[in-house]
């Protein structure tokens, strides 16, 4: 459809508390998410929540078979997940470098759960429920994350660890974020 401008840090939409959706299989949810597909793919994200691109609905997609942001990432099926919940499975966390496309150029260390529940809906309003752990787990936590108005750099434990990509990581090439 279409791709959308991602709000970047410092916009107060970003901090905003999303809505539920309400209603499934409506054209205007479906047009979300084609727009959230195509800005998703368009700059090598891993996931995006719709607050990103301004609309303050509990939606969030992720996915991808191989993403040059994350080239050592295990693939994570495409998914669409309205209205989630997440339980963490155990107090086992682990850190991880993140990015996010409304954080630019930079990256962090970022603790997150191992082992994750996580349940929801899909774009018809069909239950899911999963397991999953490690990179598949951070991502669903990053991305819930902006639903509750929380970007990446709030969970750093360590801000010697957070910057940006060509400082963090000289001669390396990384995709921007």
């Amino acid at each position: 459809m279409a791709i959308r401008e991602v709000l970047k840090m410092g916009d107060p939409r970003l901090l905003a508390v999303a809505e539920p959706v309400l209603e499934f299989g409506t054209p205007e949810l479906e047009s979300l998410l084609a727009d959230m597909r195509d800005t998703m793919r368009d700059l090598n994200g891993a996931g995006l929540a719709a607050p990103q691109i301004g609309v303050g609905l509990r939606v969030v997609i992720f996915g991808f078979d191989q993403n040059p942001r994350y080239p050592e990432a295990d693939p994570v099926p495409f998914t669409v997940l309205i209205n989630p919940t997440l339980t963490p499975l155990g107090e086992e966390q682990d850190e991880g470098w993140e990015g996010c496309l409304s954080v630019p150029g930079m990256r962090g260390l970022v603790p997150r759960y191992r082992n994750l529940r996580y349940t929801g809906f899909d774009a018809l309003g069909s239950p899911i429920d999963r397991t999953v752990k490690d990179f598949h787990a951070r991502v669903v936590q990053h991305e819930v994350d902006h639903l509750d108005g929380i970007l990446y750099p709030r969970r750093i434990r360590d801000l010697t660890q957070f910057g940006f990509n060509d400082a963090l990581f000289p001669g390396e090439t990384l995709i921007d974020d």
